[in-house]
């Protein structure tokens, strides 16, 4: 699964928001966020943008480490609590897998354990291996 995390550790937009793929193994994920200003909107909170962000990147590990190709079809969120300092972690566990579809849950808490968002994703798998780096 240590490939499976250098790949992703070539995820441009998600390194560039400052977030790291910490844990993997089959249909699980866990990216941890450190919550800096650049995160925060208007009211001083984490935006949902970088919530959203944080949980797709967790379901796309996840969802990658099975060794085949996997991409987005369909994922909601719900933001049920505010947080403005801290870290974030989210957590993807995989619910079902078939060979075409697969489907996540992915709970986003901050350092004390409170439950700040909840995602769900569903994920095509595609018929080709993933390419990872050697």
């Amino acid at each position: 699964m240590d490939k499976i995390i250098k790949y992703f550790q070539q995820e441009n937009f998600a390194k560039n928001s400052g977030m790291s793929l910490t844990e993997v193994s089959g249909g699980y994920a866990k990216v941890k966020m450190e919550i800096e200003k650049r995160h925060l909107n208007v009211l001083g909170t984490v935006h949902g943008g970088a919530i959203f962000t944080l949980a797709d990147m967790a379901f796309a590990a996840a969802s990658n480490s099975h060794g085949t190709v996997a991409v987005a079809i369909n994922c909601d969120i719900s933001f049920v609590k505010a947080v403005g300092e801290g870290h974030l972690i989210a957590e993807a566990k995989e619910t079902s897998i078939n060979p075409k579809i697969s489907t996540y849950v992915v709970n986003v808490t901050n350092e004390k354990g409170d439950t700040i968002a909840i995602f769900n994703g569903m994920a095509y798998r595609k018929k080709y291996a993933l390419e990872l780096l050697e």
